[in-house]
């Protein structure tokens, strides 16, 4: 069975930066495409980036572009996100997905494997 763990969430001041990690067990991995979502209090869940199987197609909301990086090492079954120059209104819950299909995709219920999400607060 598959299981994703986040980590690495915390409150940081605005501009600071955080990195969150994400651990996928399974010897699947690398052939799942991997996702980042956020859900802020009262609003919906929205996609933040994506990464293919291989690592060589990433995609960014615009909201994030230049402030975030996702990256994976799929000798360890990790996906990072990279934060930086955080903004309060970066303020969620992080949460990561897994596969199975090797293309990333924005929509949550594309993702079987999810995580429960690890909080992310910025202060002003």
């Amino acid at each position: 069975q598959v299981q994703v763990v986040e980590s690495g969430g915390g409150l940081v001041q605005a501009g600071g930066s955080l990195r969150l990690s994400c651990a996928v067990s399974g010897r699947t991995f690398r052939s799942y495409s991997m996702g980042w979502f956020r859900q802020a209090p009262g609003k919906e869940r929205e996609f933040v980036t994506g990464v293919n199987w291989n690592g060589d197609s990433t995609y960014y909301i615009d909201s994030v572009k230049g402030r975030f990086t996702i990256s994976r090492d799929n000798a360890k079954n990790t996906v990072l996100l990279q934060m930086n120059s955080l903004k309060p209104e970066d303020t969620a819950v992080y949460y990561c997905a897994a596969g199975p299909s090797p293309f990333y995709s924005s929509v949550w219920y594309h993702y079987d494997f999810r995580g429960q999400g690890t909080q992310v607060t910025v202060s002003s």
